[in-house]
């Protein structure tokens, strides 16, 4: 899946000569965690953080009364506080390669830029978590088979095909070797929910023809009731 796929183009962004303290308030009344920074251009010149809001903010000890904090706040520009090394991502690239730009740079999202160097997105965490639940299809499908098969041709058909037998939908098939021993890989079939009779007979099945390293039952009922609520 392709960035330009699931980034936000309904962007909040400042100019380098936004002050700290507007800068601030823009992120807590959006409740924002960072703000692209853009030129007269709109091409992307760097990004403030809220960790660089509060690195840059006076002491709470400071002596200065509240009329100097806010004229200092106020005085101090975005474009002496942002990051101009910018770590971006752009708009054909995969989702996943964002992931991996996103883990290696311990960051929590990216600017999406153009071939013109100007600002058309932003991709966060809560993009990717959004990509990966609709890969996996948590939301059409409850119950998960993990396997450990062999790594040859048919041998994902082969088990697919033992749930189907068993009147479960297919809803996705992801795979991997690098967790798996030599010569096999780690399989993950998620399936349409069964009655409970038919489920047990699948996995007494399974198990007589394959490794099978879990099964397990998701419950979203239990999302709502698990969901923070704050006051």
């Amino acid at each position: 899946m392709l960035v330009k796929g699931w980034m936000t183009t309904d962007l909040i962004t400042v100019e380098e000569d936004t002050s700290m303290m507007k800068a601030s308030m823009i992120m807590k009344e959006k409740k924002i965690r960072c703000l692209p920074v853009v030129n007269k251009k709109g091409q992307l010149a760097g990004i403030v953080s809220d960790r660089d809001l509060k690195d840059a903010a006076p002491s709470k000890a400071t002596t200065l009364d509240v009329y100097e904090l806010n004229y200092l706040l106020s005085s101090i520009k975005i474009k002496d506080l942002m990051t101009k090394n910018v770590v971006y991502v752009k708009p054909d690239e995969t989702v996943e390669f964002a992931a991996i730009l996103m883990l290696e740079n311990k960051i929590s999202s990216l600017p999406v830029i153009n071939d013109k160097g100007a600002l058309i997105g932003i991709i966060t965490q809560t993009d990717i978590f959004k990509v990966m639940i609709n890969i996996a299809g948590v939301y059409t499908g409850g119950i998960q088979f993990a396997f450990s098969l062999e790594d040859r041709p048919g041998s994902i058909k082969e088990a697919a095909d033992v749930i189907r037998s068993h009147g479960g939908r297919i809803v996705s098939i992801l795979s991997t070797r690098e967790t798996a021993e030599e010569g096999r890989r780690d399989v993950y079939i998620r399936s349409s929910s069964l009655p409970e009779e038919k489920l047990k007979d699948l996995v007494r099945e399974l198990e007589e023809k394959f490794v099978v390293l879990y099964t397990s039952k998701d419950f979203l009922e239990e999302v709502e009731n698990r969901r923070v609520r704050i006051p």
